[in-house]
């Protein structure tokens, strides 16, 4: 969807902005370019919509070589969300969302329409903030707004400079959060900057690290923490990577352990001998639909005997997360819990536990299946429970 061709800047004192840049975004891809301030990669994401004009090489959107684009409407085409956000103060909530569609030649009421069906996409109730002005709003709903009213006209490409650099830390996960269920549905192809390697790492399909004018390296979020292609790119990444890497290596079933399991209904000594017999010092309880319940420990099931079942006796379990969260998430809510373990459910349906072991061990087969080329089910190692 866009594609730089060998594209530098020069201006006129001889400072080079960028240097031959060569790369593509694909359609419904979100792309991040980060690095340090002055390195090139707003003015990469500016010459996209002409408002900086490149001095070498070409940009090509959707085909189409954007210099011989009217600049106006090229820009009509394209979503922008900068830090700022950037609303006019005088107009409301939902005639700012709608000031891209009427540009364009929409009808107000067609315009209006729209600009309330993407406020409500974004958490925002038209028929609460629409008639409101940006002085009304708090920053994350300003922010929340600039994103609608890029989106308004349904451009295929959408600019992001910085877009959640404006607002306090718990503001900006929260906002992240909302825009990536927003990109899974809506499949816009983004290039957004940033200069934060963890917001790079969290929000790009891919990321192209900058140096000084030029891309260091280009690839997924796993293989520039797991395999970094220079000295500068493992330095700007951080020698914590090992645990930046723990946001982008979702939990898979191969990754969980089976402990024992027990009824509610079966006689707590029933459920004991079993134990006893497997040396285990505590069961996870499903009911009869497979579904996680809590869990029993050994001990109490074997002083109830016969005289209670295990449903009785089991305890909540607050310890869970769905199949498919980053192991970042997982590592977070044994943290949280005090938990030596925490189970994995695929909807309600458990699926086993995760262990601080299995945890490193799916840590590491990431790493090496990137390195390897393979499927992380193909990367065979010794680990401490081998030994």
């Amino acid at each position: 969807m866009i594609r730089f061709e060998q594209v530098g800047k020069v201006y006129p004192d001889g400072t080079t902005a960028v240097d031959a840049l060569s790369f593509e975004v694909a359609e419904g891809e979100l792309v991040t370019l980060v690095g340090p301030s002055g390195c090139g990669k707003t003015t990469t994401m500016m010459m996209v919509n002409r408002l900086i004009e490149p001095t070498s090489g070409r940009i090509l959107v959707d085909g189409q070589d954007i210099a011989r684009t009217d600049p106006v409407k090229l820009r009509r085409g394209i979503g922008y969300v900068i830090q700022q956000v950037g609303l006019f103060p005088h107009r409301t909530v939902l005639d700012n969302t709608a000031t891209v569609p009427a540009l364009v030649g929409w009808k107000r009421s067609k315009a209006r329409e729209r600009a309330a069906e993407l406020l409500d996409v974004v958490g925002l109730d038209p028929s609460v903030y629409g008639s409101r002005y940006p002085a009304q709003l708090s920053g994350g709903q300003r922010q929340r707004v600039g994103v609608a009213r890029a989106l308004a006209a349904d451009p295929p490409v959408l600019l992001m400079d910085e877009p959640f650099g404006a607002v306090d830390p718990v503001v900006r996960e929260r906002l992240q959060n909302e825009f990536l269920k927003l990109q899974s549905r809506v499949r816009k192809t983004v290039l957004m900057v940033t200069h934060d390697i963890e917001e790079a790492v969290r929000m790009g399909d891919r990321i192209a690290v900058y140096g000084q004018g030029r891309i260091e390296q280009f690839d997924t979020p796993a293989a520039v923490l797991g395999s970094p292609a220079t000295p500068y790119v493992a330095e700007f990444v951080g020698a914590d990577r090992g645990l930046k890497r723990l946001s982008v290596t979702a939990i898979e079933p191969d990754d969980l352990e089976q402990p024992p399991l027990a009824r509610l209904d079966e006689r707590a000594g029933v459920a004991a001998a079993r134990l006893g017999a497997a040396g285990a010092r505590w069961a996870v309880v499903l009911n009869e639909a497979g579904e996680l319940h809590g869990w029993v420990s050994a001990d109490a099931l074997r002083i109830a005997g016969d005289q209670g079942t295990v449903g009785e006796l089991a305890r909540r379990m607050d310890a869970w997360v769905p199949v498919g969260a980053p192991l970042k998430r997982a590592f977070s809510e044994m943290l949280q819990r005090d938990a030596g373990w925490i189970a994995v459910l695929d909807g309600a349906r458990f699926l086993g536990v995760l262990t601080p072991a299995k945890l490193h061990e799916a840590l590491r087969r990431s790493v090496d299946a990137e390195a390897q080329g393979v499927g992380r089910d193909e990367v065979r190692f010794d680990s401490v429970s081998d030994a």
